[in-house]
């Protein structure tokens, strides 16, 4: 049995893996859909809400299990999981990238976006709120964003749970090493129908940190609603 420790991006929370966890558990595994600072059940003030933060919350779940967990992170999840790697790396088996950022040392979200050279659709998409502190996604881009090929159902479901991102997230670079970070296995899951994080992106990202294993959606930004059983699958493979 292993231990699956689903971490959301911007935006979201564990709800958004509601229809991912089952496949998982009735496969015999453990999983974990865990509300970041500020996100889902787990709400915070703005100025708690950093990466520092995140990581912290998601090495405290870790910290619980017996055995090295299966990490996954999903969009700018992939920040937040790979600083949890830099300072948990005995403590994980894979680290899966679901269509997620993927940060070399001393990146933040916003110089991978530099480096790659990302078509602005997302940051076209945001507005600021509360001084700039944080940001919401207008809401006739959430859909072709996000959940491009998801049930109305489910978008409805997630509209009615999305929360204000805090901005300084964005920003803020990791500290990554070849003797910590470099020892996780990296698993990237690309989503060829993306269009927050579009394919020709996802694969740069991948040709500037090789990954052990890459494998493919021909899914959306959620997969986790589109197309469940098939990221289970790929998930599994892992276990």
């Amino acid at each position: 049995m292993s231990t699956f420790v689903l971490v959301h991006g911007a935006y979201h929370g564990a709800w958004c893996y509601s229809k991912l966890v089952p496949f998982l558990k009735d496969a015999g595994h453990a999983v974990i859909a865990l509300d970041l600072p500020g996100h889902g059940n787990n709400p915070r003030p703005i100025h708690q809400i950093t990466l520092s933060n995140y990581v912290k919350h998601v090495c405290e779940i870790i910290d619980l299990q017996s055995d090295p967990v299966i990490l996954v992170g999903h969009s700018l999840g992939g920040v937040t999981i790979s600083q949890t790697a830099e300072n948990r790396s005995n403590k994980i088996k894979y680290l899966v990238y679901l269509t997620a950022m993927m940060p070399k040392n001393g990146e933040s979200r916003m110089d991978i976006s530099a480096r790659v050279n990302e078509i602005p659709k997302v940051a076209e998409a945001r507005v600021s709120i509360m001084g700039g502190e944080a940001s919401i996604i207008r809401d006739d881009s959430i859909k072709p964003l996000f959940y491009g090929d998801c049930l109305e159902e489910d978008i409805s479901f997630a509209k009615k749970n999305l929360v204000p991102q805090a901005t300084q997230i964005l920003h803020t670079k990791v500290n990554l090493s070849n003797k910590s970070y470099g020892t996780v296995p990296r698993v990237f899951i690309e989503c060829h129908m993306d269009e927050a994080i579009p394919l020709q992106m996802q694969r740069r990202m991948i040709a500037d940190m090789p990954c052990e294993r890459v494998l493919s959606l021909n899914t959306s930004h959620s997969p986790f609603f589109s197309a469940p059983n098939e990221l289970a699958v790929h998930l599994l493979s892992l276990s």
